[in-house]
């Protein structure tokens, strides 16, 4: 349960980002919050998933979208699908990369956090 508010929240702060910001922030902070929420999806799938398992995952598949963008191929399929264009992107940039390392860094402390909290609590 815990997992599916993480994705929800993390949604909502995208989202809030978009709005209250622009530019670079919007932009960056969209790009670790988009780890964040693949982190949350591996917990989802894999409750039992260590933290550090679940935030290196969700950083690989991070970079191999945006690696995938030097193909061409995101971009042809979000010309034709908004889902596609909000999943994949389209175009590369280098600095996504970097930012996509802190949202794996933000989800692992937050994950290992609470896995502490319920350890403790037993």
């Amino acid at each position: 349960m815990t997992a599916a508010a993480a994705a929800v929240l993390t949604v909502g702060a995208g989202l809030g980002v978009r709005v209250l910001a622009g530019g670079d922030l919007a932009k960056y902070a969209g790009d670790a919050l988009y780890t964040v929420l693949i982190h949350a999806v591996v917990v989802l799938l894999v409750p039992r998933v260590r933290p550090g398992v679940a935030a290196v995952a969700a950083l690989a598949v991070s970079w191999a979208v945006e690696l995938a963008q030097l193909t061409g191929v995101p971009a042809e399929l979000s010309r034709h699908s908004t889902a596609a264009r909000l999943v994949l992107g389209s175009t590369f940039n280098a600095p996504d990369l970097v930012w996509y390392g802190v949202g794996a860094a933000l989800a692992w402390a937050v994950h290992t956090l609470l896995t502490a909290r319920r350890a403790s609590a037993r």
